[in-house]
């Protein structure tokens, strides 16, 4: 059999060497000004997210709604910790808290401006995780949980899951928001729409995944 794949190697490199790639014809028009022109957002990037492949959009939003829910499971069964080392220093929690103030403001911006600018709602999402992480390194996890439950963050988190979906499944279906004008904050139609519930979604999320491993893992 070495043999087998010795020559199959072979004739793969040979192929590569003799047989040249087959170049794409140049169109006449650029494709990210297509993309621009058909979502309403200057944001190509966010417009092949939220509708051009809202298909993958939606599934990637599932699996992460799945992590957390296999994150909880497989830890549901462990003792939590009775002692948990956090960060005590002064510097190091203003530093923190600091960090967490940045963060929060980006992530806002990232999810209200994310269809004009580099950004959106994963981005923004993962922001807000950043400084709900540094918030948790400085602060009793006890206070973290009170909080969490208080604003009822659980309940959010699956909201804006089935609305994204909902808003999705019109979309995909063909009924759309109008995209107003280019360049606009009020643009794009729903994908600020979808930009925002990511950002709740993945901050949110992160929340709970932060929540559970600090209780049962302590600070990683």
């Amino acid at each position: 059999m070495k043999w087998v794949y010795l020559l199959a190697g072979i004739a793969l490199y040979v192929k590569m060497l003799v047989i040249p790639n087959p170049v794409a014809e140049l169109l006449d028009f650029s494709i990210v000004e297509t993309i621009v022109q058909d979502t309403g957002v200057p944001n190509a990037v966010s417009g092949i997210i939220f509708r051009n492949r809202l298909y993958d959009t939606i599934f990637e939003v599932v699996v992460f709604t799945i992590a957390i829910m296999g994150a909880r499971f497989l830890l549901a069964n462990e003792q939590p910790l009775t002692l948990i080392h956090q960060f005590n220093d002064q510097p190091s929690i203003v530093l923190a808290r600091l960090g967490a103030t940045i963060a929060a403001l980006v992530s806002i911006e990232l999810a209200i401006r994310g269809h004009l600018t580099p950004g959106g709602g994963f981005a923004a999402g993962v922001a807000g995780g950043t400084a709900i992480g540094l918030i948790a390194i400085t602060s009793p996890s006890e206070w973290m949980q009170r909080i969490y439950q208080r604003w009822h963050a659980a309940t959010w988190e699956k909201v804006s899951v089935l609305i994204f979906i909902v808003l999705a499944v019109i979309t995909l279906v063909g009924l759309e928001l109008p995209q107003g004008e280019l360049g606009t904050l009020l643009s794009g139609g729903v994908i600020p729409l979808l930009n925002i519930l990511v950002a709740i979604k993945v901050a949110l999320g992160s929340w709970a995944v932060i929540l559970v491993f600090i209780r049962y893992r302590g600070l990683l």
